[in-house]
């Protein structure tokens, strides 16, 4: 999924509230704000490290810069939980 096209779903209500509270945002432009962070921090870690690699190489960098410093990105980067199934959840629950 590109980044910034996530839905935002009813849970984020509250956010997006709080935002408009908080800021000078209207509630569309607040809605906006946390789809785009959604899809930011969404993105898998395949398509993270395939996007930086990219854009790395783009600056002229070379694999192993490249590499090392994707390495450091993703250690303090959110990344999207993979989807389970309920077995799967059940199974990291009991085992």
């Amino acid at each position: 999924m590109p980044v910034g096209t996530v839905d935002v779903v009813p849970a984020h209500e509250e956010l997006i509230a709080h935002l408009v509270r908080t800021t000078s945002l209207s509630p569309g432009e607040a809605t906006r704000v946390v789809a785009d962070v959604l899809g930011y921090f969404g993105e898998p870690v395949e398509a993270f490290v395939r996007r930086r690699h990219a854009e790395l190489r783009a600056r002229g960098l070379h694999n192993d810069r490249i590499f090392a410093q994707i390495a450091d990105e993703l250690r303090v980067r959110r990344v999207a939980a993979p989807e389970l199934t309920v077995r799967q959840l059940r199974r990291l629950v009991y085992g």
